[in-house]
């Protein structure tokens, strides 16, 4: 029998758990517990072991992911942090790049550093761009900044060098200073965070880091505490925003590589699932309780990045938040969850989001003292969900309460009722993600002809169908276990771990000795780290190059080829970025010289093979008997009309339905709408087509 093994995924509004054991899923969601975390795990650890009929000490593995990095940094409730730079460069976390994300607003607010100038430090040292030291560390201003660092009360310190990602040895005498004489005080390099050029970002990634360590590890520590007093010995593993998994003493060290895990989890669930189906093409959409998230997944991969913003002062605005240089799966995330808040603006226009009523007190018709409009609340008020199965039973929602105050916030201002604010709330709303959608593809040089929306999290089913009709996706598919898709995602990731350094490198002066010193250095790195957690099982090493024309200021992602490069191998990559660089700007710029500025090398455990499922057009369908019906308002056209209703789990394979219809589920509701037909696949999973 498979070990038994449990998924952790901590939401802004809800902490979802998937338990898989002997063959068998089972699934919860708790409220989040905000301000200890850990305490709702623990609830949803009982129940949920409970539920499956297994003891603590029958589960093998713990994964999970979580956002309370993330919050911290937004919310600004992280450690009190010191920054010791190079002198001449404490400014650069304030100065940035002297980008503005809006050329034309007079009055632009620009995120405030996680460091207060007071407390960005000074020393004397200087290193070329090779690594040379040019100046000497000035080990007596080290010395003197110990008294001002515990007057401050200093809980966390970083260490950001110039040139210290080529050759960290002023930045490690340094710690070895501090750790002698603030022995508890943690210390976060840039040569270990962030070993890139430039030192804004990098910079700013140590500071990130240094500011939520602290808590981080006191969290992750309390919660390892509680699982063991629980009776469950299991080790326990983090995602990253990278889509594989790390133990807790990684995690303690670089918890900033966990900003995105909860989202992470998501699209490896998409990607699981495509591949299961034998999807190429697929757009991934999480609309949770906080945020929905939209990610285009290729060959079965979600796209990745090397930069990530977090904490955004401009809505959305791409420049306006604090950059950090960490691998991440590339999706974009905006404040449309099932919690985001509704109003009228100053133009009288239905607004909705980015702030969200969270668990506490949560939408209005949670009856825990919420007295503002969420989306929950409006898709409740049109019928959309059923009251007393949400959450699996273990809330019931308030109708009045939900009317009420949408009336009282978007309704009275606008002249219209409950209902019709209701409307105007869940199409604006859809309207958010799609036009969030365009944008992420436009951005990625992809289209949607021919993709399908996998939909998951406790909003996507009941969006999807709009949200593609108004993007141009006729197909959409919605898997088992959607209401928890990212926890179940924590289940099919690889433990895995990615090393990034700068080697500056040009085609016409390629140094092949030294890239195979530097990418064998690497992999050693990172098997290192993934041999924690693989316990033994085989793994898979990707390299790749960021390469650029010379003169251009970003670079692009190329592939590298396993094992020792050679000098027959330079010619193919330069082609390979050549054949990159026009797929995403048309054409190659010919008789540039290319330049490399760094490599990563991700090192990973393989995933067990998955083979496609039968495809319903295999097989006879039958049209599937609804157990009741219920009157909902259509968003499209405003009419209320009886829509069937119909229970997920007395659905068999290759059962049909046709919309306008509701398939309710213990985490979700499935919204069909009118001019969809949806078929229940080998696999369980609801597949919806457009037929008008």
């Amino acid at each position: 029998m498979k070990p038994a093994r449990l998924a952790v995924d901590i939401g802004g509004t809800f902490t979802d758990l998937a338990l898989e054991a002997g063959g068998r899923r089972t699934t919860t969601k708790v409220l989040t517990t905000q301000g200890a975390p850990e305490r709702g795990v623990m609830d949803g650890f009982r129940g949920i072991i409970a539920a499956a009929g297994v003891a603590p000490g029958d589960i093998e593995l713990i994964i999970h992911g979580t956002t309370l990095a993330t919050n911290a940094i937004i919310e600004r409730k992280g450690a009190r942090t010191a920054l010791i730079t190079t002198e001449g460069f404490r400014d650069v976390i304030a100065m940035g790049n002297e980008s503005r994300y809006d050329q034309y607003d007079l009055n632009i607010v620009l995120p405030e550093p996680l460091v207060p100038r007071y407390l960005r430090l000074p020393v004397g040292e200087r290193l070329d761009n090779t690594g040379a030291i040019l100046r000497p560390l000035d080990e007596a201003a080290v010395h003197a900044l110990i008294p001002l660092l515990k007057h401050e009360q200093v809980e966390s310190i970083a260490i950001g060098l110039l040139h210290a990602f080529v050759n960290p040895v002023h930045e490690r005498r340094i710690q070895a200073i501090l750790h002698d004489a603030l022995p508890n005080v943690p210390v976060s390099l840039s040569s270990e965070v962030s070993p890139e050029m430039r030192e804004w970002e990098r910079f700013s990634t140590t500071v990130a880091n240094a500011y939520v360590q602290p808590m981080m590890a006191r969290y992750l520590r309390r919660l390892e505490a509680d699982l063991h007093e629980a009776g469950a010995s299991a080790p326990l593993f983090l995602m990253m925003s990278g889509g594989g998994l790390t133990t807790i003493e990684t995690a303690c060290r670089f918890p900033i590589r966990l900003v995105e895990s909860g989202p992470a989890g998501g699209a490896i669930f998409s990607a699981h699932i495509a591949r299961e189906c034998g999807l190429h093409s697929v757009l991934s959409f999480d609309m949770g309780g906080t945020t929905a998230k939209i990610c285009l997944i290729d060959d079965f991969k979600p796209q990745t990045a090397r930069s990530f913003e977090v904490a955004r002062v401009g809505r959305f605005r791409k420049g306006s938040g604090l950059p950090l240089r960490i691998p991440v799966i590339e999706m974009v995330e905006i404040g449309a969850g099932g919690g985001s808040l509704a109003h009228v603006d100053t133009m009288g226009r239905i607004a909705v989001g980015p702030e969200s009523a969270g668990a506490d007190p949560g939408p209005a018709c949670y009856g825990r003292g919420g007295i503002h409009p969420a989306v929950t609340d409006a898709n409740l008020s049109l019928g959309r969900y059923d009251p007393g199965r949400f959450a699996g039973g273990t809330m019931r929602l308030d109708v009045a309460a939900a009317r009420d105050a949408l009336a009282a916030d978007v309704g009275t201002r606008l002249a219209l009722t409950a209902e019709l604010a209701a409307l105007g709330v869940v199409e604006m709303v859809d309207e958010n993600m799609a036009n969030a959608a365009r944008v992420h593809a436009i951005e990625s040089g992809k289209t949607y002809a021919g993709r399908t929306l996998i939909a998951f999290g406790g909003g996507g089913p009941v969006h999807a169908c709009r949200v593609a009709e108004k993007i141009g996706i006729d197909r959409v598919l919605v898997p088992l276990g959607a209401g928890v898709g990212s926890a179940i995602g924590f289940l099919r990731a690889p433990v895995g771990y990615e090393v990034v350094r700068s080697l500056y490198q040009r085609f016409s002066s390629f140094d092949v000795a030294a890239v195979n010193d530097l990418l064998d250095e690497m992999g050693r790195q990172a098997e290192a780290a993934v041999a924690q957690g693989s316990f033994g099982a085989p793994v898979v090493q990707t390299r790749i190059a960021y390469m650029r024309y010379v003169g251009q200021g970003h670079e692009i992602p190329v592939p590298l080829p396993n094992g020792v490069l050679g000098a027959a191998d330079v010619a193919p990559i330069r082609a390979r970025y050549d054949t990159e660089y026009a797929r995403f700007f048309d054409r190659p710029v010919p008789g540039s010289d290319v330049e490399i500025m760094s490599y990563a090398v991700v090192v990973t455990t393989v995933t067990d093979d998955v083979k496609p499922g039968p495809r319903p057009d295999d097989v006879a369908t039958s049209e599937a008997a609804a157990m009741s019906t219920r009157p909902v308002r259509d968003t499209t056209t405003g009419a209320v009309t009886p829509w069937a209703m119909h229970d997920r789990a007395t659905l068999r394979p290759w059962a049909r339905i046709s919309g306008p219809a509701i398939v309710a589920e213990d985490e979700t509701s499935t919204l069909i709408g009118p001019g969809w037909r949806a078929t229940v696949n080998g696999l369980g999973y609801i597949e919806m087509v457009r037929t008008g």
